[in-house]
């Protein structure tokens, strides 16, 4: 009986842990089907996607970034491709082992292999780490070869910006170096479109335009082995290349001005005097933008940043000067304007005046003797402006120079380094500097002297308002289809003149219409009598090419090239009577206390169509320095003005 209830008993635990284990495998099983499901199912493209990211690859090309075109659709900011080779150290199990292989690979030196770790110690691990960003095709093909043992290493097709006509855009157009920081969080398009060794424009026109240049990026997809070499490109999708950006510069013109301010401080602007449109802007000395492409060398760095010419400052915008004689244009301008003088007031010049206990000086020592004013213009007599801007006052003045150019900036804005002068007046003296104005800072003011300070580029658009024959105009350094054509606006000036004529015929007794009329017009006028400003014109004529003007060596006889300006100097610290007495050659002076040199002139005199101004640091007289360049320049100039207005017509025709 015992061993049947044991045997009972027995089997009753088998049953028992036979039907327990039953249980557990079927929970077991069940589980494992559950999460097969799971995984193959629910979480199918979970998996899909992590085993996607094993197997493949995606690369973010850099994006091509848009060209710069001359006016004739020369190139004179393009790309080239170049090979570049990255490395993610997060992705590098021994960084050690695989930058001793890329240096025997591309025969790197042990100043470039510390550069890189140190470059690598300031980043974080997972960024992008650029070993080389210029690698020749040898190199190239060899780190593809041995890719396999690289992991973490990628060979990378990029663009290089390229500068073709090197050192003669470079303040035009400016360079590129790497994104900052700063410049990815500040600008959402390059953030979006930001790859390791992104370069964006820092200066210039390069700068202005970022985000109409910098493109979109290209995407490739390739398929990768266990050690991470590519076997097949699965994908590609083309990036969008930046906007294509037309200049109004010849580079003909602007190749000239760079030779012939070589081994000077100074500027040369040109400018259409009814388009607006600029033709030349060289600031000198200047720098090879190419150098910074790759990242500029401490050696070439230290060069430009210690030149004492100071190559880094683009003069044509952002040099400030005294305009000296070459403001007495819109002096005499403005004199007959307010009806202050006529054009036979006379004056004596004795080669000084003396008002309340001060001396004035002319810059002829015995004086030009009794002159009305053409002849004052035509000699730049000193004596006769200080007694003509005493008549005027410097706020009649002021009204003037500001109308006509002064004071304001020239391109709105397209240039983040232009700077607006000073054209001062009684009113900004008492805000700025808590004084009240005197009569002696009136004259000096008469003379381009004192406080009145103005740019390269404002002289420029001062000389192209006055030929045109005192109509306003709208500087323009890129082409605008929707631009008005030169007919267009030349029409526009026509009619404004008429418009003019009909009014003050009809409404002698009230100039209010008139005005009116003037502040609403597109190319107003902005003269009250448009005989003064032929009349002033007349006069800057004789000033080059007649005997005694101021640059009458530098004339040219043949109408075809003839023009007329006004010479300048600016003197940059005051005359002592000791130096007067012993009349130094510029040559004799330091470099630093010579007077800058400046011409402004239009051309070609009979139907202008062109002005220029023109700035030689420290170059000693307008007559002598900065004139005779005007000669060379104007040659040139109007040699290609046939082949400007063959471009403009064909390029209307198209649009």
């Amino acid at each position: 009986m015992f061993n049947e209830n044991f045997s009972i008993t027995k089997i009753q635990k088998i049953n028992r842990r036979m039907f327990i284990i039953s249980t557990a495998k079927v929970i077991v099983f069940l589980g494992i089907i559950t999460k097969l499901f799971s995984l193959q199912i629910h979480e199918n493209k979970k998996y899909v996607t992590l085993s996607d990211k094993n197997r493949l690859r995606e690369w973010r090309l850099p994006p091509v970034r848009g060209d710069f075109l001359d006016y004739y659709g020369n190139v004179v900011a393009g790309n080239l491709r170049v090979y570049q080779l990255h490395v993610v150290p997060d992705q590098v199990e021994d960084f050690k082992y695989v930058m001793m292989r890329l240096k025997k690979i591309l025969e790197l030196t042990d100043n470039d292999v510390a550069r890189v770790i140190k470059k690598k110690n300031s980043q974080k691990s997972w960024e992008t780490l650029i070993i080389s960003e210029n690698l020749n095709w040898e190199q190239f093909t060899k780190i593809t070869h041995f890719l396999y043992e690289l992991v973490g290493v990628k060979p990378v097709f990029s663009v290089s910006r390229n500068y073709p006509f090197k050192e003669n855009y470079t303040h035009v157009l400016g360079y590129l170096s790497i994104a900052s920081e700063k410049d990815i969080i500040n600008n959402e398009i390059i953030k979006k479109n930001h790859v390791p060794g992104l370069r964006v424009g820092k200066t210039g026109l390069e700068k202005t335009f970022e985000n109409e240049l910098i493109g979109t990026n290209g995407i490739q997809r390739y398929e990768v082995n266990a050690y991470g070499k590519r076997i097949n490109q699965l994908d590609f999708k083309k990036g969008t290349k930046g906007k294509t950006i037309q200049l109004t510069i010849d580079t003909e013109v602007q190749k000239l001005s760079n030779q012939l301010l070589k081994g000077r401080a100074g500027s040369i602007s040109v400018m259409d005097i009814y388009t607006g449109e600029i033709i030349a802007m060289h600031s000198s000395p200047t720098f090879d933008p190419n150098l910074f492409v790759f990242g500029i060398s401490q050696d070439d760095w230290q060069l430009i940043k210690n030149n004492p010419l100071k190559p880094l400052t683009n003069k044509t915008l952002s040099g400030l000067y005294s305009p000296g004689s070459t403001i007495k244009p819109i002096v005499a301008l403005s004199a007959l304007e307010n009806d202050v003088i006529s054009p036979n007031f006379k004056v004596n010049c004795k080669g000084k005046i003396e008002m309340y206990g001060q001396t004035y000086h002319c810059w002829k020592k015995k004086g030009h003797g009794v002159l009305s004013l053409k002849g004052a213009i035509k000699q730049s007599c000193d004596s006769y402006f200080y007694e003509v801007a005493r008549k005027l006052g410097v706020d009649r003045l002021s009204e003037t120079a500001l109308k006509f150019g002064l004071g304001e900036k020239v391109l709105n804005n397209i240039f983040n380094n232009e700077k607006k002068g000073l054209v001062p007046n009684t009113e900004w003296k008492k805000e700025t500097l808590g004084k009240g104005w005197v009569l002696g800072e009136t004259l000096i003011t008469g003379i381009g002297q004192g406080y009145i300070l103005t740019t390269p580029l404002q002289l420029c658009l001062m000389t192209a308002q006055l030929a045109n024959g005192g109509y306003k105009i709208y500087p323009k350094i890129t082409i605008d289809k929707n631009q008005d054509t030169f007919e267009k606006i030349k029409h526009t000036i026509q009619k404004n003149s008429e418009d003019v004529k009909e009014i003050k015929d009809a409404l002698k007794e009230t100039s209010e219409q008139l005005l009116n009329f003037i502040n609403e017009k597109k190319h107003e006028p902005l003269y009250k009598n448009p005989e003064n400003v032929k009349f002033v014109l007349n006069a800057m004529f004789s000033s080059t090419n007649e005997v005694r003007g101021t640059s009458y060596s530098s004339r040219i006889d043949d109408p075809k090239y003839q023009f007329a300006g006004k010479t300048g100097t600016s003197q940059v610290r005051r005359i002592t009577e000791k130096a007067r007495e012993l009349e130094l050659k510029t040559m004799q002076i330091p470099y630093n206390e010579r007077d800058h040199a400046l011409y402004v002139a239009f051309g070609p005199y009979k139907d202008p169509r062109y002005s220029v101004s023109i700035i030689v640091e420290h170059g000693g007289s307008g007559s002598a320095t900065a004139a005779p360049i005007a000669k060379k320049l104007f040659k040139l100039i109007i040699d290609r003005h046939k082949l400007r207005e063959k471009a403009r017509k064909e390029r209307k025709l198209k649009i």
